[in-house]
């Protein structure tokens, strides 16, 4: 007979399996960098390898309802009360769905505070295993994302001599790992392929001012001066 005390929901405490799918996952738990005031944070973890990337993570939505939690946590952000980051754990997809929903009426929530959704079912069986929802932004927010990462791509390679290579498939990757967002569905492409030539296209008109190629918000100033001073991420 197996063992069935390691699976999910095996336990019967949500805490317990929550804790369990994080340590899977790369997270460890460790003692709060400070209190919440609320004290609702259920345990605090740790980014493995990365000491000071600790994140609350709270129980919510055992009913399907992840507003009040979340909006909890917004107000303690916005009074500077709670650090920026956080796991919102929820007992399925339609859950998470709720709860980027809710995020996303609210300016700088999502990206800027390093919120995650993770999808823990409640029960010993369950059809879908344990897994961060990624998010669906708009195109345009897409790529202003992914201008940032291939900025600090660029200047990581500048930095070792070249010796650490550009690689758009490296900046999709972190953009679904670390920012949490379908690129896919945010694009409605199917392919990687199709998605960076869409951000291609979206790039060429994302200026400041149309037809002038210097205010275009995805040039890389390489040089001071010469042909090759302004070059497009997308195009090196």
């Amino acid at each position: 007979m197996s063992d069935s005390s390691g699976r999910v929901g095996a336990s019967g405490d949500r805490t317990v399996d929550a804790e369990r799918v994080l340590r899977r996952l790369g997270y460890s738990r460790v003692d709060p960098v400070r209190r919440e005031p609320s004290g609702e944070a259920a345990f605090w973890v740790q980014e493995a390898g990365v000491p000071r990337r600790t994140f609350p993570v709270y129980l919510s939505g055992q009913r399907g309802d992840v507003a009040s939690g979340i909006d909890r946590w917004l107000e303690r952000v916005r009074a500077a009360t709670a650090g920026q980051r956080a796991i919102f754990v929820v007992p399925n997809d339609a859950a998470a769905e709720a709860a980027w929903h809710r995020l996303a009426g609210v300016p700088g929530s999502t990206i800027e505070h390093e919120v995650s959704i993770l999808v823990v079912p409640p029960a010993p069986v369950a059809e879908a295993a344990p897994h961060f929802a990624l998010r669906i932004l708009a195109p345009k927010e897409v790529l202003r994302v992914g201008t940032g990462v291939v900025v600090g791509m660029f200047r990581r390679a500048q930095g070792t001599d070249g010796g650490s290579p550009v690689d758009f498939e490296e900046m999709l990757g972190l953009l679904r790992s670390r920012f949490g967002i379908d690129v896919h569905r945010s694009l409605g492409v199917a392919s990687d392929e199709d998605a960076l030539f869409l951000l291609y296209q979206l790039a060429l008109r994302d200026a400041y001012a149309p037809g002038d190629p210097g205010a275009n918000l995805h040039l890389l100033v390489l040089k001071p001066t010469g042909p090759a001073a302004r070059l497009p991420w997308f195009a090196a």
